[in-house]
């Protein structure tokens, strides 16, 4: 059984977007990391409670597809279901990704969202190993 570290994320300045990045020391990882520097962009990640689950799958014709897919995915789940996410589970095989994400209903007054994620872009779409071997995803938030 694979043990996950920490999830390490950050958000970036782009314009009036704002970018998420995802770092891990596998792809599955950083695509993790990524959703949940996607939550952070809304809200404090530690403030959502991961309550229910809701499966995901989705399909790429490549990483970086594959990547766009997953986020434009959550933020749907987001949109219809009215949650937030902060823990995520993802399986990668081909072109295709099969994964989870833990959260609860957004509750204004707790979670304070800042801003409304609209859409994955693919403005610094990437998915690579870095020089470290450490996996990076990213790409740029429409909010």
């Amino acid at each position: 059984m694979a043990t996950h570290a920490t999830p390490r994320w950050e958000t970036f300045s782009h314009g009036a977007d704002i970018g998420v990045r995802g770092f891990g020391p596998t792809r599955e990882q950083a695509f993790e990391a990524a959703a949940l520097a996607l939550t952070g962009v809304i809200t404090d990640p530690a403030q959502v409670r991961p309550s229910q689950r809701v499966e995901i799958a989705c399909a790429g014709a490549d990483e970086e597809l594959l990547l766009y897919a997953w986020l434009n995915a959550l933020i749907t789940q987001m949109a219809l279901r009215g949650m937030l996410f902060s823990r995520f589970e993802v399986s990668i095989a081909a072109d295709a990704l099969t994964g989870a994400a833990w959260g609860e209903p957004i509750d204004v007054a707790r979670h304070r969202p800042a801003v409304e994620a609209k859409g994955a872009t693919f403005t610094e779409l990437r998915v690579r190993p870095g020089a470290d071997g450490e996996w990076v995803a990213q790409c740029v938030i429409d909010v």
